[in-house]
């Protein structure tokens, strides 16, 4: 599902969640603290069809998917696009060993669930493409809201 391109250009942040009404959630959340497009997916397969065609400013997914897992997405992201942008995983699940030094360097950080919005708001901003601004409206996350 897309969500939040109708008035908004530049870098996208991509959320991709099996669960949808989570992903949903995500997107409605980032979409109200930044100012740029949120492209949200159910399906990992669609999402990897169409993102060749976003300019995405960070990638966030999920770990345990039915039909392709966190990790595999993200390397498959860094095949697909040329200069393949900042991906963060979420997950629920523990993923000893998987944060290893045999990981794409666009590989940037796991974020545990359950999470506060905040949290992601923050590992979004902290890997947001240097040349790109700041997507945050209010231009800082607070952890403390």
């Amino acid at each position: 599902m897309l969500a939040g391109v109708e008035d908004k250009a530049g870098k996208a942040i991509v959320i991709v969640d099996d669960e949808m009404s989570f992903t949903e959630l995500l997107g409605d959340l980032m979409g109200d603290h930044f100012d740029c497009p949120i492209l949200t997916f159910s399906n990992p397969l669609t999402a990897l069809e169409i993102l060749p065609s976003i300019d995405v400013g960070v990638f966030v997914t999920d770990y345990y998917m039915p039909r392709r897992n966190g990790i595999d997405l993200i390397r498959k992201v860094g095949e697909l696009l040329p200069v393949p942008p900042p991906c963060l995983l979420i997950t629920g699940h523990s993923l000893d060993g998987e944060n290893e030094p045999g990981n794409p360097p666009h590989f940037k950080a796991i974020l545990p669930k359950p999470f506060r919005w905040q949290q992601l708001a923050a590992l979004i901003e902290k890997h947001w493409p240097a040349d790109a601004p700041s997507p945050l409206r209010d231009g800082v996350v607070s952890l403390d809201r």
